[in-house]
């Protein structure tokens, strides 16, 4: 009688997992962790190839894309949130569809470069302050939500995304660069910020580097 009960709770259970919607079981494809980890060879190549910082590309295919959560990414590979035709069956959306995951970041970095508002960009900051595209963006028009620009750079800062930009070759798990690199200074440097994320003192890159005043230069090269 044991038997038969506990054969019929197996039945049961599988009946109904066969009945769970297809939604909930795509929900949380992704970790953070894992999401950028799947995506960030994509990213760092468009940088190498048109100049768009991979923690730019990576950060805002992140944040709408709940880092490839969303209905849109699920149903989609909209990883963008970029508007255009579908052939969706799964989903009524305003929003453009994809073969693959990569189309969509490849449609990305053609809008930013083909849109004279994002495009100036470019030559502008190249693959340098993150911070600073971010707000560029934003301010072409890419988003309405006010609170975009600073959700995108905390994401950034968040997963540090940004040391993709600096030396994507060595960033396989995207840690923090070796404390005995070479930095170059960017625009918008500063010597508390490169400490904060190289997690190290003001005063410890001012004795490697022999500095007596914490201004910086653009092109100056530092030991970090």
């Amino acid at each position: 009688m044991e038997v038969k009960k506990y054969i019929g709770w197996i039945f049961i259970s599988i009946s109904l997992t066969l009945f769970i919607p297809q939604q909930l079981l795509a929900q949380q494809k992704y970790t953070a962790q894992s999401y950028i980890q799947a995506n960030k060879d994509a990213a760092i190549k468009y940088m190498k190839e048109y100049g768009i910082p991979a923690s730019i590309i990576l950060g805002i295919a992140y944040h709408e894309s709940a880092h490839g959560n969303s209905k849109l990414a699920t149903y989609l590979n909209n990883h963008f949130g970029i508007k255009g035709k579908n052939n969706s069956t799964k989903i009524k959306s305003a929003y453009k569809g994809y073969d693959s995951v990569e189309d969509s970041y490849f449609d990305f970095v053609n809008l930013i470069e083909s849109r004279k508002q994002f495009n100036v960009l470019i030559d502008k900051y190249g693959p340098g302050n993150y911070k600073d595209w971010v707000f560029g963006i934003a301010r072409g028009g890419y988003a309405a939500s006010s609170k975009w620009a600073s959700q995108v750079i905390a994401i950034i800062d968040k997963h540090k995304l940004y040391e993709l930009d600096e030396n994507p070759a060595s960033q396989s798990n995207v840690q923090l660069a070796d404390s005995q690199n070479n930095y170059t200074v960017k625009k918008g440097d500063s010597l508390s910020e490169l400490a904060r994320r190289f997690q190290t003192t003001v005063s410890d890159i001012k004795d490697k580097n022999k500095l007596t005043s914490s201004n910086l230069q653009i092109g100056q090269e530092l030991m970090l």
